[in-house]
């Protein structure tokens, strides 16, 4: 396992000779105890709140232009297989998944994807990521997991952006590490440049 630990920190995913990235599946974990559960990624366990309702998310740029998102809100859950090649697997709405909330990304499709950025924010409830303690892990099947923490925080801001996945000439993606916090969607937009027109949604 190889944690970013600072703003900032990045790395490059693991590309074994003759063979492709294949699939990066992307776990969101966290919890309101302020303890988090030990475990590898299957082993993930999530406490269960009837308050709050956190999501996964992110925000994809292909190298043709096309850009768009895949989250529950909305039901844009996005596929694997075709455009955006990328996907949510379900909502947790209560945080007792013992799953969690897990997108694929086909990484096979590396030479079409610019950047994708990963995202949470919390659609119902208090904005209290002090209490939150999340965690998202990258798998994939060349290398070791990585793992980004929330770490910092901002009470009162309902949307986090945790880490961008770019391109690297269409070999392998950098993973970086970001945790900022936004007021929602369009502000976390602006703040990396994907000049999207965003509009209210529900689930």
């Amino acid at each position: 396992m190889i944690e970013l630990k600072k703003k900032g920190d990045s790395i490059n995913l693991t590309k074994s000779n003759n063979q492709s990235i294949g699939e990066i599946l992307v776990n969101l974990n966290w919890n309101q105890n302020g303890q988090q559960s030990s475990g590898g990624f299957f082993a993930s366990l999530f406490k269960g709140n009837q308050n709050m309702d956190l999501d996964l998310g992110v925000l994809y740029e292909f190298k043709n232009g096309k850009k768009g998102c895949v989250q529950a809100l909305g039901n844009a859950f996005g596929s694997l297989n075709q455009f955006p090649y990328m996907q949510l697997d379900h909502d947790d709405r209560t945080g007792a998944s013992t799953g969690g909330e897990n997108l694929r990304i086909n990484g096979n499709k590396i030479s079409e994807i610019e950047r994708i950025l990963v995202y949470t924010f919390i659609y119902e409830g208090a904005a209290n990521w002090s209490e939150v303690d999340g965690v998202i892990t990258l798998t994939h099947k060349n290398g070791e997991d990585i793992v980004v923490k929330m770490d910092e925080h901002r009470n009162g801001f309902t949307m986090c952006a945790i880490a961008m996945i770019e391109n690297v000439n269409n070999q392998t993606f950098s993973v970086k590490k970001l945790v900022e916090y936004f007021q929602g969607h369009k502000q976390m937009d602006r703040a990396y440049g994907w000049g999207m027109n965003w509009v209210s949604g529900s689930k």
